[in-house]
C-alpha cells in the first residue's frame, strides 16, 4: 500500500522549520570552530605539491561519487534493484 503525502499549500510545519534553524546553527558552529582552527596554525604553509594533491583528493572523490551515484540511478532504471514479491500490488 503506497501512502501519498499531498501539499496544502499552507506552508512548512514548525517542526520542520525547528528542524532546518537547528542544521543551519550547527553549519554555523562547525565553522566557526572550523575557521578558528585554521586561522589558529600559524607558520603552518601549504606547497604547491600539497595544493596539487588537494586538488587531486577533490577531483577524485568527486569523480567516484559521481560515478556511484550514475550507477544507483542506471540500476534503479533498469529495474536491477526491484524484488519481485507476488504480494506486493504495487507495479
Amino acid at each position: 500500500m503506497r501512502t501519498t503525502v499531498r501539499h496544502t499549500g499552507r506552508g512548512w510545519k514548525m517542526s520542520t522549520k525547528l528542524l532546518i534553524a537547528v542544521l543551519i546553527g550547527l553549519l554555523a558552529l562547525s565553522g566557526a570552530a572550523a575557521w578558528r582552527v585554521w586561522s589558529g596554525l600559524d607558520g603552518a604553509e601549504m606547497t604547491v605539491h600539497g595544493y596539487i594533491a588537494l586538488a587531486a583528493g577533490v577531483a577524485l572523490s568527486l569523480v567516484v561519487g559521481g560515478g556511484l551515484m550514475a550507477l544507483v540511478f542506471f540500476s534503479a532504471r533498469k529495474g536491477y534493484d526491484r524484488i519481485d514479491d507476488p504480494s506486493r500490488d504495487d507495479r
